[in-house]
C-alpha cells in the first residue's frame, strides 16, 4: 500500500471530523456551545494544510482539506447566523 492510499483513507476519517456537529447545529439551529475560537483556528490550520498539499502537489491532503474546510467554514458561516439570532 503506497503512501498516498494512505492519506487518502486517512483523509477520508478526518473529512468526517466536523460533519456531525455541522449536522447538529444545521439540524437544532442553536450554536451557543459551540466555541467560535476553536473554529476560527480550524478553519486556518485547514486552509494552511490545503496550501501544504497543493505546494507539495499531494492529492490526499488537497482533498482531505478542501472538504474539511468546506465544513469549517459552513460552521463559521452557522455560529455567525445563528449567534445573530441567539442574541436577539
Amino acid at each position: 500500500m503506497n503512501s498516498e492510499v494512505i492519506g487518502i483513507i486517512a483523509g477520508a476519517f478526518s473529512c468526517t471530523t466536523f460533519l456531525p456537529q455541522v449536522i447538529k447545529t444545521w439540524k437544532s439551529k442553536s450554536t451557543k456551545d459551540v466555541s467560535l475560537t476553536m473554529f476560527l483556528i480550524a478553519t486556518l490550520g485547514t486552509a494552511l494544510w490545503l496550501l501544504y498539499g497543493i505546494l507539495i502537489n499531494s492529492f490526499s491532503i488537497i482533498a482531505t482539506n478542501i472538504v474539511v474546510l468546506v465544513f469549517s467554514i459552513t460552521m463559521l458561516v452557522l455560529i455567525f447566523i445563528n449567534r445573530d439570532k441567539e442574541r436577539g
